[in-house]
């Protein structure tokens, strides 16, 4: 098992990786609590719940709920569902919240802890590659239908508990979801790193080779949030690809395309306009020839789709005064922000689709 620490101006807390961590996760709990509230999904609670619930002993107060799996679910109406069962088990301000599950579960399980009787603890349980990203930060939230995370908070967990056994049974495309985000990680911050990564298949990638990744992405995103917390400054480096990204989940519908499938298609367009922009040579083609090996979905967008796309862009929580805001590369680790105007925007939209039709 591995330690980690995450420490800000705001909060410290710790993460701990290894295997088989979910059958003791009391243990790492070091507060008495009136009840705890495990909430997870169907397609995780029928793997693991049961696994989680025997490593506590039969005094403790425990309740839980399960969610439907899927993006659908950080919805208001589960947010109020949540909120309610919280309520009806006799959750105080002294209770705590478990989020047991991937991203979607960690961000709404997370929001409800944020804004239940105004803020009680919580601990994210992921089980997803996915959720190494999300877990880790303290940004919780829920959808709207005019773009993803617009409802939510910067709330942290008092503790991160990972089994990355649980990584075993994850299909292909929830592999594929996460496995995105780590070579995000690499792009912004560690050019060993990505280009190990694109070295891998993800039929193949055994599981040690995959721990060191997903250790190696935590460490990325706890440096980046200790030093920004709140998303004053380069925490916005972390959202290289996600406003096209966010975009396309909202346009396709949430839960139609994984997470981590939008913001590689992201990726792939913040390097092509990163390379125009700076006038610069980036791993544009290597990245593509990458995703296309290992069955990613590649996106396409009509000419009728740019415009909707664009106005999405601009509903993104970088955007500032309605005008679109990226994190582009001047060079790999050489991550910044720049705000685009509308026409040049539309340009590099068709650019790019341009660039696409000749691969």
């Amino acid at each position: 098992m591995e330690e980690m620490t995450v420490k800000s101006n705001h909060s410290s807390y710790p993460i701990y990786i290894g295997q088989g961590l979910r059958y003791q996760i009391r243990a790492y709990i070091n507060k008495n609590y009136t009840n705890i509230f495990i909430i997870t999904d169907d397609q995780v609670g029928s793997r693991y719940l049961e696994d989680v619930l025997h490593g506590f002993p039969t005094e403790e107060n425990i309740c839980h709920f399960t969610i439907p799996s899927g993006e659908n679910s950080k919805s208001i109406e589960k947010f109020y569902s949540l909120q309610t069962e919280a309520l009806k088990n006799g959750l105080d301000r002294q209770s705590l919240i478990i989020a047991l599950g991937g991203g979607v579960v960690g961000d709404l399980a997370g929001f409800v802890a944020a804004t239940f009787m105004r803020g009680i603890d919580y601990i994210q349980v992921p089980t997803t590659i996915l959720a190494h990203d999300s877990s880790v930060g303290g940004k919780v939230a829920i959808n709207h239908h005019f773009g993803k995370n617009l409802i939510g908070s910067f709330f942290s967990p008092v503790a991160v508990i990972y089994d990355v056994e649980t990584l075993s049974t994850l299909p292909l495309h929830e592999i594929r979801s996460g496995y995105a985000e780590i070579i995000k990680e690499g792009l912004i911050a560690n050019q060993k790193m990505f280009l190990s990564l694109l070295d891998h298949s993800l039929a193949s990638i055994k599981p040690q080779q995959l721990e060191i990744y997903l250790k190696a992405g935590i460490q990325v995103k706890a440096r980046i949030v200790e030093q920004d917390e709140k998303e004053a400054n380069i925490r916005k480096f972390l959202n290289l690809g996600h406003t096209l990204g966010h975009a396309l989940e909202t346009i396709h519908g949430y839960g139609k395309i994984t997470h981590g499938e939008a913001v590689a298609n992201g990726l792939l367009f913040a390097l092509h306009v990163s390379e125009l922009e700076f006038q610069v040579q980036l791993p544009f083609y290597q990245l593509y020839q990458w995703l296309k090996d290992n069955n990613y979905p590649i996106l396409s967008i009509s000419k009728e789709e740019i415009i909707e796309l664009m106005e999405l862009m601009k509903n993104d929580k970088k955007s500032i005064g309605g005008k679109i805001q990226m994190v582009l590369l001047k060079e790999v680790e050489n991550p910044v922000t720049v705000s685009i105007e509308n026409t040049l925007m539309k340009h590099y939209i068709q650019t790019y689709l341009e660039r696409m039709e000749k691969l």
